[in-house]
């Protein structure tokens, strides 16, 4: 092999190298800021994915600019104080009916997603505008709207503990879409002692 073929060869390797460089800085560069941006989100979907980064990374671009045609409004003091009310509602009414607790703070937090400018057409498509802004709140919805529709969802009802723990996970997205101050809500406790163990009937 001649000298001049080496060097030839040398050339190209060490532009290809550079090449492979700068391509990996210019991922990496966009990784970062994605993964920054939807937290938890990020990493669940480059789970639905299969690990293939630029799939996933191709798919959170795409809602990204699908959420910039939107015109969201922070809600009115009117309605962040009815939104409060009616999800003290969803508490109180957890300890006598759980599913139907979570079914209507399920349909509260579409309604206050759309009030604030989502879309609301199909769940799914609200859910994926919602994680450009709240990444790290956005699985709870996920799995609040699950948990509220078992039968769609094919599954079996869930235990009281476990729709407990959706709706208080739930309270933090919640929190987020209305603007609202203070810490996650606790549903109290005795709510599942209230749904395990039947009331005594009284003697007659």
């Amino acid at each position: 092999m001649s000298s001049g073929l080496m060097v030839a060869i040398v050339v190209v390797a060490v532009v290809v190298a550079v090449l492979g460089a700068l391509a990996g800085r210019r991922h990496q560069q966009q990784h970062p800021s994605l993964s920054r941006r939807f937290g938890p989100e990020y990493e669940r979907t480059l789970a639905r994915h299969g690990g293939d980064t630029a799939a996933a990374e191709r798919e959170l671009t795409g809602r990204v600019e699908r959420h910039r045609e939107l015109t969201l409004t922070p809600l009115s003091s009117a309605e962040r104080a009815r939104a409060e009310q009616q999800w003290a509602q969803v508490k109180a009414r957890f300890v006598d009916d759980p599913p139907q607790a979570l079914a209507e703070a399920d349909a509260l937090l579409a309604r206050v997603a759309r009030d604030r400018g989502y879309p609301d057409s199909d769940v799914d498509a609200q859910i994926d505008m919602v994680s450009v802004d709240h990444g790290e709140h956005v699985e709870s919805y996920r799995a609040l709207h699950a948990i509220a529709r078992p039968d769609a969802a094919g599954r079996t009802a869930p235990d009281t503990e476990e729709q407990r723990a959706a709706l208080v996970r739930a309270r933090g997205l919640f929190v987020a879409l209305v603007g609202a101050d203070g810490e996650p809500e606790r549903v109290p406790a005795e709510a599942l002692t209230k749904a395990r163990v039947p009331a005594p009937r009284q003697a007659r």
